[in-house]
């Protein structure tokens, strides 16, 4: 039984070993050089990008060298995986090709000691909460019209984004990043204190030369001047659902500023919606108010009520019935759409109001007297 856990205890390390091999990374490749966008290009950018090269550059379109189009296909396609999934394209952004072999290789190295922990007893430890920067708040102000029809808005948010020459290194190429010779790459050092005639107590310290980063830079970035970040703008997305209400929020995640340390915090809109000249909604239901003229309301009518998206809604009064002022009709369906469930709405509730003659002159007052 001892042997058998000795075998199982070598095949881990064996295992973990292979995983820390040197030399695994990738050479790092500009993906977005690659598909040919901007740094802060949208999903619908990125996604066409990706159509038009994929058609021009398969394989089975090439004329000249097959395993160099294949090869051009290949970069395209692993361009594309990453910058479309949004975990991916922020490990990217902080650390190229590298940073996404590092992340696969501790998710490998987890799996492994979970096994490892599992046969010896260890449990399963939680995962540490992500650390993040600071959410950006906006407004997003809509009209009552784009809430019943839905709509796709594209914004450009102003963002600190990691330097694209660096990737938020802030040196000049991948070798000028050592270690620091102080604290050997720890980024902190023991010190000895005298806490007594006698009596010496050691201390751990952020390094002081590396500031706890365990990394010295030898030659800094010249387009970020070793800053690491630069400022510019995000383009995004945004789909405004139909029904949504207002003060709803559309969180895009990790879409705030980047910072070389921690993962970018969510750029968060809030709805607000714009006061309608004709229409008031509550809830799922749209109230709207009709003037009606004195012969309307005691004859009869017959109406068209423009709607948000444009289509008529008929408007007609009971045969027989006379309309009082103040009188309220609802009209089943024709109100917001839900959210989430837009085949299904609310009512209109039209509230009529009577506009009454200032003056009448004496063969009108003698007329209405004799019907009256």
């Amino acid at each position: 039984m001892r042997t058998l856990s000795s075998l199982l205890v070598l095949l881990c390390l064996a295992l973990l070993a292979l995983a820390s091999v040197p030399g695994a990374f990738a050479a790092s490749r500009d993906f977005y050089k690659i598909l040919g966008v901007a740094r802060n290009a949208n999903d619908r950018a990125i996604k066409k990008s990706y159509l038009k090269l994929a058609k021009i550059h398969h394989p089975d379109q090439a004329t000249g060298d097959k395993e160099a189009a294949n090869k051009k296909f290949q970069d395209i396609a692993v361009a594309y995986e990453t910058l479309s999934d949004k975990e991916k394209r922020r490990t990217y952004d902080r650390g190229g090709e590298e940073a996404l072999a590092q992340q696969k290789q501790q998710q490998q190295q987890g799996g492994g000691m979970d096994i490892f922990s599992q046969m010896f007893g260890g449990g399963r430890q939680q995962p540490a909460e992500e650390r993040r920067g600071e959410d950006i708040q906006l407004d997003l102000p809509v009209t009552l019209e784009e809430l019943y029809k839905g709509r796709v808005f594209e914004v450009s948010v102003r963002q600190q984004h990691l330097c694209s020459s660096c990737r938020g290194t802030g040196a000049r190429k991948e070798s000028d990043v050592q270690q620091c010779p102080h604290c050997q790459g720890k980024g902190s050092v023991i010190k000895m204190h005298s806490i007594g005639p006698g009596f010496m107590q050691q201390v751990q310290q952020p390094c002081d030369r590396c500031h706890g980063k365990g990394k010295l830079i030898k030659h800094v970035c010249p387009a970020c001047s070793g800053k690491k970040v630069e400022r510019g703008e995000k383009k995004l997305d945004i789909h405004l659902e139909a029904g949504m209400v207002d003060g709803a929020k559309i969180e895009f995640e990790h879409a705030a500023d980047e910072h070389p340390d921690h993962a970018a915090g969510h750029v968060v809109f809030t709805v607000r919606t714009a006061p309608h000249p004709r229409f008031e909604r509550r809830g799922h239901d749209l109230h709207t108010t009709v003037t009606l003229s004195l012969r309307e309301a005691l004859v009869g009518f017959s109406r068209q009520l423009a709607h948000l998206d444009g289509h008529l809604v008929t408007l007609t009064s009971r045969p027989g019935a006379v309309v009082a002022h103040g009188d309220v009709a609802r009209i089943s369906g024709e109100g917001m759409p839900h959210h989430n469930a837009a085949s299904q709405r609310g009512d209109l509730l039209v509230r009529y109001e009577i506009a009454f003659p200032n003056t009448l002159d004496k063969a009108q007052k003698e007329a209405l007297a004799k019907i009256l």
